[in-house]
């Protein structure tokens, strides 16, 4: 078991696993690493519902043949469809990926003359080619667009007032025209004067993020007001630029300079963006390899997923990484079990291997690996996409989130996401293979849980082991989420008895704050029983004078009624049942 080592004052969390000696928040917050269509690169980004989603990161590029970004969108649909209430999304491209920017030649300084200044450049806030629109001339006439779709976006500036030296600045869909636009977001009386409230940077925001695997960095001054894009490289005034009258105002140091300067008035797409549109096979066979996740190397996710090892600053307790597999990705696999142990709060839904894999591999894919902090599910599933238009294969930590809500929402973290009651896979097509009893037997020895077809009731998970290879209640996935449970409820009190008396008085607090909760929990069915001590007897002297404060919380967990034994017996006519 891995363990903390305290430093600075805080709360120590251990759990000691005894469960094999026979005896004398929101719980299904999500995290979710992956490409995405656009919005925040490596920034870990709470979303509320899928509308959220859809917002900062788009959907799908259905009209790209090379772009399969659907894995994130559609982990996070099922998830909230299915009674999520919460998810951080932390977008993957590749590393060398860069902004889509408006076109400067289209946004210039108004003059007498040919302008020869760039005001301000318009950057899309996330990197990559999905909001890349490639027309230079994107309207003609008739208001038709030559290039554009809905995943695109693209710029306008209009309502250019001389007068006051404002204008406004629009964010519309890239499949708009000008008899039908439809714009996304509108920022009015803009303006180029730095100290006007009005100034575009401080309107629009001019915020960017980096992500160097430790912690993320705030670029820019004015935070962003908009989802789409941000305003960059605003220019001092140094030419010609018009007086109030609208006359040319020749002299560049006076403060008419920045008040009544103003952009042109148009309209353009945002090229330069690179990184976002991934290659490979649809269905994730063969093509995929450490150095080709979708079009992404393991490396592209390093940052994204060494800086979700903060549990300090971002709170979860199932991880997902779609596209990453134990067959091809094992060392980056790896890395994300040992963040998840250390953070020692979270459930990380590992995929074993590529669609298309059989049993044999499945077993040993999984037999590799040994945590209580993670499971595992086969095969991969079909699901239908409404953004595509069309059904999508997809591997079991897609949907299996999804499940994880439902059966938090009707029951508990401590019931079996598993099973027909609580088990079932809402929005899944068909299986991959339709499994056998025997089949089910043989994942299950090695710790697969499998995701079963029965006619007339469904898609089904039928199983709930950790990856753990030891005996104990730790290898089961109800009892692991019940003490990520117990663990953050109590650790969560626990946390205001810092810097407190190490007196009688404050260890009753603790036991009389607990005690209630795990009686709860007894209740609720999570507990057979409990023990809290917090005594004298493990506060010793030598204790109390090493600043510590030290308790044991004795659980007793619940067990699933997993294999059911049923005996049918046949009697003699009058005997009696009882003999």
């Amino acid at each position: 078991m891995a363990t903390e080592t305290i430093v600075s004052p805080g709360v120590l969390l251990q759990e000691i696993d005894r469960s094999f000696i026979t005896p004398g928040t929101d719980p299904s917050g999500l995290a979710i690493i992956g490409p995405a269509a656009r919005g925040p690169i490596e920034v870990p980004t709470l979303v509320q519902n899928y509308n959220d989603y859809k917002n900062i990161f788009g959907t799908t590029l259905a009209s790209a043949s090379n772009a399969y970004e659907y894995f994130t969108s559609i982990t996070a649909k099922n998830y909230f469809q299915n009674g999520g209430s919460s998810a951080i999304v932390t977008r993957v491209v590749r590393t060398a990926a860069t902004w889509a920017h408006a076109s400067s030649s289209l946004i210039t300084a108004v003059s007498s003359s040919t302008p020869t200044n760039n005001p301000f450049t318009i950057t899309t806030l996330g990197k990559g080619e999905a909001l890349n629109n490639f027309g230079v001339d994107l309207e003609y006439a008739g208001g038709g667009l030559k290039t554009g779709s809905k995943d695109n976006i693209r710029w306008e500036v209009s309502n250019i007032n001389k007068a006051n030296g404002t204008f406004t600045v629009s964010v519309r869909r890239g499949d708009d025209t000008t008899a039908s636009p439809l714009v996304l977001e509108q920022f009015t009386n803009c303006s180029l004067d730095p100290l006007s409230p009005n100034y575009i940077q401080s309107k629009i925001g001019d915020q960017y993020y980096t992500n160097d695997g430790v912690s993320v960095s705030v670029n820019g001054e004015y935070p962003n007001k908009s989802q789409y894009i941000r305003i960059s490289a605003v220019k001092s005034p140094t030419y010609q630029y018009l007086a109030p009258d609208g006359s040319v105002a020749i002299s560049d140091s006076t403060e008419k300079a920045y008040s009544f300067s103003l952009p042109e008035s148009g309209s353009g797409s945002f090229t330069g963006g690179v990184g976002s549109n991934l290659s490979g096979n649809p269905l994730f066979g063969s093509a995929i390899t450490a150095g080709n996740i979708q079009g992404l190397a393991t490396s592209d996710y390093d940052a994204a997923i060494n800086i979700l090892k903060n549990k300090e600053e971002f709170k979860f307790r199932t991880l997902v990484a779609p596209g990453l597999n134990q067959e091809n990705t094992s060392t980056t696999v790896a890395t994300i079990i040992s963040n998840t142990t250390f953070r020692g709060d979270s459930l990380f839904v590992a995929d074993t291997g590529l669609y298309g894999a059989t049993i044999a591999d499945t077993k040993t894919y999984s037999e590799a690996l040994d945590t209580s902090y993670a499971a595992t599910y086969w095969p991969w599933v079909q699901v239908r996409s409404t953004e595509l238009g069309r059904n999508v294969w997809c591997p079991p930590s897609v949907v299996i989130p999804g499940v994880f809500s439902k059966n938090d929402s009707i029951a508990a973290p401590w019931f079996a996401p598993a099973g027909l009651t609580r088990g079932g896979i809402p929005n899944v097509v068909k299986a991959e293979k339709k499994l056998s009893k025997t089949q089910r037997d043989d994942l299950y020895t090695s710790k697969v849980n499998p995701i079963a077809t029965f006619p007339g009731q469904g898609i089904v998970v039928f199983g709930q082991k950790t990856l753990q290879q030891a005996t104990s209640a730790l290898d089961r996935v109800n009892v692991r989420r019940m003490l990520l449970e117990v663990k953050d409820t109590i650790g969560g009190f626990s946390r205001k008895l810092v810097f407190e008396q190490n007196t009688q008085q404050t260890r009753d607090r603790f036991v009389n704050q607990a005690t209630p909760y795990l009686e709860s929990l007894v209740q609720r069915q999570g507990l057979y029983a409990f023990q809290v001590k917090m005594d004298g007897q493990l506060n010793t002297p030598d204790i109390i004078d090493a600043n510590k404060l030290v308790g044991q919380v004795f659980l007793q967990p619940t067990k699933t009624a997993e294999f059911i034994v049923l005996d049918f017996i046949l009697t003699p006519t009058g005997a009696s049942f009882t003999d």
